[in-house]
């Protein structure tokens, strides 16, 4: 089974809340709640696909961002890597130009959404941190 690599981003705005977003139930663990991001194209830099993806969910221009955490999680459908920045500094008014619901959550409170089980480590490190 080929591991699908993932960029992940976690945008934190000056009050110190999170950006969600929820997945369409048409997808691959849709209705739970994630960190916006995307795959990495073969070739492509982690850096350059978070941009492309953020940009095309959500509409903003990727200013800073920096490694956070790597997780690796098999799902007994697909394996995925995922490869968790946080997202510093942007331009625009983050919005789901896809159609997903976006939340902006302190990470106190993300143990009250449901994300799918490979999500579960980056929830943790950011309540405890």
């Amino acid at each position: 089974m080929i591991e699908l690599h993932v960029a992940v981003g976690v945008l934190t705005d000056a009050e110190g809340r999170i950006l969600i977003a929820r997945r369409s139930a048409k997808r691959h663990q849709g209705g739970f709640w994630e960190f916006p991001g995307g795959k990495v194209e073969p070739g492509e830099a982690v850096a350059e696909a978070l941009a492309r993806e953020l940009e095309e969910e959500l509409g903003i221009s990727v200013e800073a961002s920096s490694p956070f955490l790597e997780v690796r999680h098999d799902y007994g459908d697909r394996k995925v890597f995922l490869d968790v920045h946080r997202v510093t500094a942007w331009r625009g008014e983050p919005r789901g130009l896809e159609g997903q619901p976006l939340a902006w959550t302190l990470p106190s409170s993300l143990g009250d959404f449901d994300f799918p089980q490979g999500n579960v480590a980056i929830v943790e490190k950011l309540i405890s941190t």
